[in-house]
């Protein structure tokens, strides 16, 4: 049996066929396999996703074992697709921001799966950006009819296009020094952007289909990248369907944040649904056209299942 020689502290960057990447402090990169109690261990989700803070032992043999994960400061946690029982599916750990990603036609933007996206985010409590991709596909004021909501609700949205140019700096900016990750839905442009932010990465890049305006996957899991201008990016999967992962229904309107912002002037304050009650004021701001009509049917539609 190979005796183990030295220990390092690193970063996960992915795994493919249960061998994983992993970034030392030092800077190296290794390839390592899952110490067998580890994969005895109960986690959420997968037991090592890629932003899992590990240590590591060098064998004898020049192998490396993942030995712990540290406990995660953060992780993004979605309900694993597919029929049969339900389990959580982590995307990605120990990420300052998610950067959801939709484009503003082909395939056009759905703005119901974009709120799911916001409640997952705003349950993992994570700060979000939204960026809308490919904008030279649509007129300014088809632009600002999809999208005003967001702003509206507290979100900064960033308008882009790998085609242009517009909002690249931007982008560049909000992701510098920062630990991220791109997620949305397949074929908005997540891969062109990174690869357009640092020319030399060469992500594949997949067309998005004539006959159902979607994208097909081209990234096939969570992989963190190194930014030359400073900080890590985690791009995902593009993803065509989204299960929230123990998001109490009780609880569904504080993951919207301007129904949040109204709660206090509800007749029932934090105990108001915003479906029936008398004197809600997130009904009333609804009516009167100040809260988005759009987003309150997304709330209760995601009541509803």
């Amino acid at each position: 049996m190979a005796r183990e020689t030295a220990e390092l502290t690193g970063t996960v960057l992915g795994t493919t066929g249960g061998v994983y990447e992993v970034e030392t402090e030092g800077g190296l990169l290794v390839e390592a396999s899952l110490r067998g109690r580890l994969k005895q261990e109960q986690r959420t989700g997968d037991r090592v996703v890629a932003g899992d803070r590990v240590e590591i032992l060098r064998q004898e043999d020049g192998s490396y074992t993942i030995e712990t994960v540290r406990p995660r400061a953060a992780e993004l946690v979605r309900c694993a697709p597919g029929r049969g029982a339900k389990r959580a599916k982590v995307i990605v750990a120990n990420v300052d921001q998610v950067v959801v990603v939709f484009a503003a036609a082909h395939p056009p933007p759905n703005t119901r799966m974009l709120d799911r996206f916001l409640v997952l985010i705003e349950s993992n409590q994570i700060p979000a950006l939204i960026v809308v991709n490919k904008i030279e596909l649509v007129a300014e004021s088809e632009l600002e009819s999809t999208f005003s909501p967001y702003p509206d609700a507290g979100y900064e949205v960033l308008r882009t296009s790998v085609k242009t140019g517009a909002g690249i700096d931007q982008l560049r900016d909000r992701l510098k020094d920062r630990e991220s990750v791109l997620t949305g839905p397949s074929g908005v442009g997540k891969s062109s952007l990174l690869n357009t932010l640092q020319p030399g990465l060469d992500l594949r890049i997949g067309e998005v289909s004539g006959t159902v305006d979607k994208g097909r996957h081209t990234t096939v899991s969570a992989r963190l990248i190194r930014l030359h201008f400073g900080g890590w990016v985690a791009d995902t999967p593009g993803l065509r369907e989204l299960g929230l992962w123990e998001v109490d229904t009780e609880r569904l309107q504080d993951y919207f944040p301007e129904f949040r912002a109204r709660s206090h002037e509800c007749r029932f304050a934090s105990r108001c649904t915003h479906t029936h009650e008398p004197a809600c004021a997130v009904r009333l701001a609804v009516d009167a056209g100040s809260l988005s009509p759009a987003r309150y049917q997304s709330y209760l539609a995601m009541r509803g299942e």
